[in-house]
């Protein structure tokens, strides 16, 4: 495929901060450059511009990684097509080892199909390990925004690594200025632990409006997750690093149970399959996780070279219903059943196999909701909630179990889902307090959901557990930096989202030293 050509010299600081408007299609397309290009189609501009939800990659491993875009003209009209004809298009693209792409190292053209949504995914093979790329795609006439990416390393290198994660986006409470904030600290890696979009209609008090009714179609979560790829500041840090992802409740409904919805409805399977179809065209994801009907393999392992393993973890679609009602409950001895279980039974044995034959120097769980014991209420009286691990206590035990009797050198859980940051270590048996902690909590607050937040310390709630260091009520999202000596993890919060354009400051930071998994204040 001939090159497409990027008139000018872009620095690199450009294609990190400048986002769609610096190396969008607006740039970078035209008839001119269209007409200069010798390629299908050249010169003649069938539709308006394609690249609306611009480019992303993900699932790296040491010698490739998913690029991903989605071709949507008009993207969010309310048929879900995206402005799209009912035929394929063929997509173009590229990928660099610089951000002139004066050094294309492989190209190629895929098929945008509408069975997909005109989503593309192409899974590169043969790249460098521990090494950064540049990509970007051409259709119809029009030149993709530019993203960066990177390989993992090679199995064996150590390293370090600069990794943000975050959860829990809700476009109608507020701006995604958090994601760009992330993109701006130039991680290596991006964690998203679910709740990427909220099915939910407007409501009264929204910051930003939502489009289209609660999402039950194919159609409805194909505009609700275009709606939200079109927010510059998540387009952005898409476009900076590649990342790996895993949903929770709401990309599908509230608190969904396995086939259990959280009110009875007949349509629910329906639901969910269209909903597991969305999420895949909309994520840069590979192959393996492509939904057959209702189920989609979620769950996967990356490496990091030799220092990071990623167990990503799926803890909804094998999840026994919540118990006692779900919600925050007290007296409720269901939860304690030892057949109950949030991971499934195959699951649970690909974690813990995953534990038995690491060799990295850490090893993180990256997952939805509170993995640690966490007393709710204040006072004598002890309440959980249903929907966490707290609802499925064998489960949890099994799993710290298994991370202090493997070859696990160093346990860490990332966790998403309540709307507010938290520091915990993990106890061997929660319910004994002199357990010994085998493993790191790193709890992420929510990019919008929630609001603007507050500074309450909810010190009553800190003081019934102990082992739980750290708490704060405000959006962000949590820096992290593994080497082979600590983990460091930067809380990193913003004072509003009600607004545009807020600023990010650290209001906690804690270091774990390798085989010591104590929160250390940084």
């Amino acid at each position: 495929m001939p090159d497409i050509p990027l008139p000018g010299r872009v620095s690199r600081r450009a294609v990190l901060l400048g986002g769609a408007a610096a190396l969008g299609a607006t740039a970078l397309g035209g008839s001119a450059l269209a007409s200069a290009l010798s390629l299908p189609g050249a010169g003649t501009r069938r539709l308006a511009d394609p690249f609306t939800l611009g480019v992303a990659s993900g699932d790296p491993l040491p010698d490739g990684v998913v690029l991903w875009t989605r071709l949507a003209p008009e993207p969010t009209a309310d048929d879900g097509l995206g402005g799209m004809p009912d035929k394929a298009v063929p997509v173009q693209w590229e990928v660099a080892a610089d951000e002139q792409f004066s050094k294309i190292v492989q190209s190629g053209e895929a098929q945008a199909a509408p069975e997909l949504g005109h989503s593309v995914h192409v899974e590169l093979e043969g790249l460098q390990p521990g090494a950064e790329y540049f990509y970007r795609f051409r259709a119809e006439g029009s030149i993709s925004p530019v993203g960066r990416t990177r390989t993992a390393p090679a199995p064996d290198a150590l390293g370090e690594l600069t990794m943000c994660f975050t959860s829990c986006a809700h476009f109608g409470q507020g701006y995604f200025t958090a994601y760009r904030r992330m993109a701006e600290d130039e991680p290596g890696l991006i964690l998203h632990l679910g709740d990427y979009q909220y099915e939910y209609a407007a409501k009264d008090g929204d910051v930003r409006k939502v489009l289209g009714p609660e999402t039950r179609t194919l159609a409805n979560y194909r505009q609700r997750h275009a709606q939200y790829k079109t927010d510059p500041d998540l387009q952005l840090a898409h476009a900076t690093a590649p990342w790996l992802v895993v949903f929770d409740d709401h990309e599908v409904e509230n608190n969904w149970a396995d086939e259990t919805p959280e009110k009875p409805d007949d349509g629910f399977l329906d639901r969910r399959k269209v909903a597991l179809q969305a999420y895949y065209e909309n994520m840069p994801l590979r192959t393996g996780s492509k939904p057959g009907g209702i189920d989609m393999r979620l769950y996967r392992r990356y490496g990091w070279g030799s220092l990071v393993n990623f167990h990503m973890l799926d803890t909804r679609q094998y999840r026994d219903d919540q118990a006692c009602g779900d919600g925050v409950q007290s007296g409720c001895t269901d939860r304690e059943d030892p057949d109950r279980s949030i991971t499934g039974a195959e699951q649970e044995k690909w974690i813990t196999d995953g534990f038995r034959d690491t060799t990295a120097r850490w090893d993180v769980l990256g997952q939805q909701v509170f993995f640690s014991k966490i007393d709710l209420t204040p006072g004598a009286e002890e309440g959980y909630n249903m929907d966490a691990w707290d609802g499925y206590v064998a489960n949890r035990d099994r799993i710290a179990g298994a991370m202090a009797d493997s070859a696990v050198r160093n346990g860490v859980v990332l966790t998403g889902d309540v709307h507010r940051h938290w520091a915990a270590e993990i106890k061997r048996t929660h319910d004994d307090p002199e357990s010994r902690a085998v493993g790191t909590e790193f709890i992420t607050t929510s990019v919008t959901s929630g609001g603007d937040g507050n500074d309450d310390g909810n010190g009553d709630v800190l003081k019934e557990n102990p082992h739980v260091k750290f708490y704060a009520n405000r959006r962000g999202y949590v820096r992290t930096k593994f080497t082979e000596a600590e983990l460091r993890a930067d809380y990193r919060v913003l004072p509003y989202v009600s607004k545009k354009d807020a600023p990010a400051e650290t209001a906690k930071s804690f270091v774990v030293e390798d085989g010591n998994p104590v929160l250390n204040p940084a």
